[in-house]
C-alpha cells in the first residue's frame, strides 16, 4: 500500500479548491490508499456510492481518549444516528423520523421564507448597491441557526449559544487540528449537553408545538422511547449536522452564481428553475467532502480489498465531480436535470434533516432573487482552511434594491 499520496489534505491549494486534485487522482485510480490517514480513499460516484450504500461498510464509533478528557464529545457520539448502525440504527432513526413526521418542516415553511425575506432586507439597506456586506452573518449564518433553534423551541434569548458551540464542536472531525481546538470542543460539547438536558427537562413540564417536545413524547408501536442521552444528542446533531451544511451551501452557493453570472441571470430570469438549482449548488461545491466508514468484514470495491476493520472513506465533492456521471462537471448548470450528487449521502445514514435543508436552502436563494435587483461581489471572499467541512468564513456582496 505504498505510493504516492493522492490527496495531500495540508496544502492550502487544495483547501482552496480540491476539485482540479481530486480529478488528477481519479484519473489514476478510483480508490486509493493515504498513508497519512490509513485509509482509503474513494474519488468516484460509482465507488463513493459504493462505500455509502455497502451494509459491510460501517458506522462504528471508538470513543476518542483519555476518555476522561473527551467525556461529553463521546457521549454526543455514541448516542448519535450518524454514528450507529443497525438495529440501533434503525429503532433511533425510527423514533426521529416519527418526531418529524408531526409537520414540523411544513410547518416552518412560511416562518423559514419571512425570516429569509428579512435578513436579505437588511443586508439590502445597508449596501444599497454600493457598501459591500458580509453574506456570512447577515444571512447564510443566521438564518440556519434561527431555523433549528424555533425547531426545537430554543427560546430567543439562548440562540447566539449556539453556533459556537457547534462551530467549536466540528473542528474536531478535521485531521489536522490542535490541542486548543480538541479542548475548546470538548467545553463546547459539555455545555451544549447541559444546556439541552435542562431544556428537555423543561419541556416535560411544559411541553410546547417544538421537535423536543415531540422527541421527548415520541413512542414506536412498541412503547419505545428515546433515552435522554438519544434525545440530547440527536438535537445536538441537528443543529451541528443541519445548520454547518447549509451555512456552507448557502456562502459557496452564493459565491459560485456569483462567478457565473450567466446562470445567476439565468435563475433571475426562471424562478422555476430554483429548486433544481439548490440541487446544482450543493453539488458543484460539496458543504462536507469525506465521510468514513469502517469495514466489518472483508470488501472489494473499485479494484482493492478494504479489510476488516480498515476505514475507507466516500470523497463527496470528488463523487459530484466525476464525469462519468455529470456532463461538464466545472460547470453550474442551475437547470441540471440528471443530478444524483451525493451531498446529503445515501443509503441509511442518508441526511435525516435534508427535507429541512432544501426548505432554507430555496428560502435563503430566493429572497437573494426576490429582494435585489443586483447582486455583486463587493471583495475578495476569505475561505475556511479546513478541508473535511468545506466553507467561507466571509463572503463580501454588494445588493442593490
Amino acid at each position: 500500500m505504498t505510493g504516492p499520496v493522492p490527496l495531500d489534505l495540508a496544502d492550502p491549494t487544495v483547501v482552496a479548491d480540491p476539485y482540479p486534485a481530486f480529478a488528477r487522482a481519479r484519473a489514476a485510480a478510483p480508490v486509493q490508499w493515504h498513508e497519512g490517514l490509513r485509509l482509503w480513499l474513494a474519488f468516484t460516484h460509482a465507488e463513493a456510492n459504493a462505500v455509502l450504500r455497502d451494509r459491510r461498510l460501517g458506522r462504528i464509533w471508538v470513543d476518542r481518549s483519555p476518555a476522561d478528557r473527551f467525556a461529553a464529545f463521546n457521549l454526543i457520539h455514541r448516542n448519535a444516528l450518524l454514528e450507529m448502525e443497525p438495529p440501533s440504527h434503525t429503532r433511533l432513526r425510527r423514533l426521529v423520523s416519527a418526531a418529524f413526521a408531526r409537520g414540523h418542516v411544513e410547518r416552518l415553511r412560511p416562518w423559514v421564507a419571512g425570516l429569509a425575506g428579512r435578513l436579505v432586507d437588511e443586508l439590502v439597506e445597508r449596501s444599497a448597491g454600493t457598501e459591500p456586506v458580509d453574506l456570512l452573518p447577515g444571512l447564510a449564518e443566521q438564518l440556519p441557526v434561527a431555523v433549528i433553534a424555533e425547531l426545537l423551541g430554543v427560546p430567543e434569548a439562548d440562540r447566539p449559544l449556539l453556533r459556537p458551540w457547534s462551530n467549536a464542536i466540528v473542528k474536531m472531525y478535521e485531521y489536522q487540528r490542535t490541542s486548543e481546538r480538541e479542548t475548546a470542543a470538548e467545553r463546547a460539547a459539555d455545555e451544549f449537553v447541559g444546556y439541552l438536558r435542562a431544556l428537555a427537562a423543561d419541556r416535560r413540564r411544559h411541553p410546547g408545538d417544538d421537535l423536543v417536545s415531540s422527541l421527548v413524547a415520541v413512542r414506536d408501536a412498541e412503547g419505545d422511547r428515546l433515552t435522554e442521552d438519544e434525545l440530547v444528542t440527536t438535537c445536538i446533531l441537528l443543529l451541528n449536522a443541519g445548520h454547518e451544511a447549509t451555512v456552507n451551501v448557502t456562502a459557496n452557493g452564493t459565491l459560485a452564481l456569483l462567478r457565473h453570472p450567466d446562470q445567476l441571470a439565468r435563475l433571475r430570469a426562471d424562478r422555476a428553475l430554483l429548486p433544481a438549482a439548490v440541487e446544482e449548488l450543493m453539488r458543484i461545491d460539496s458543504p462536507l467532502q469525506l465521510f468514513e466508514r469502517t469495514a466489518t468484514e472483508v470488501v472489494a470495491i473499485g479494484g482493492i480489498t478494504v479489510e476488516r476493520g480498515q476505514k475507507i472513506a466516500a470523497l463527496l465533492g470528488a463523487a459530484n465531480h466525476d464525469p462519468a456521471v455529470f456532463t461538464d462537471p466545472a460547470s453550474l448548470d442551475v437547470g441540471r436535470a440528471d443530478n444524483p450528487h451525493v451531498s446529503f449521502g445515501a443509503g441509511v445514514h442518508f441526511c435525516i434533516g435534508a427535507p429541512l435543508a432544501r426548505v432554507e436552502l430555496q428560502a435563503a436563494f430566493g429572497a437573494l432573487l426576490d429582494r435585489t435587483s443586483a447582486l455583486e461581489l463587493g471583495g475578495e471572499p476569505v475561505r475556511r482552511p479546513e478541508f473535511v467541512i468545506r466553507g467561507l468564513a466571509s463572503l463580501p456582496v454588494v445588493l442593490a434594491p
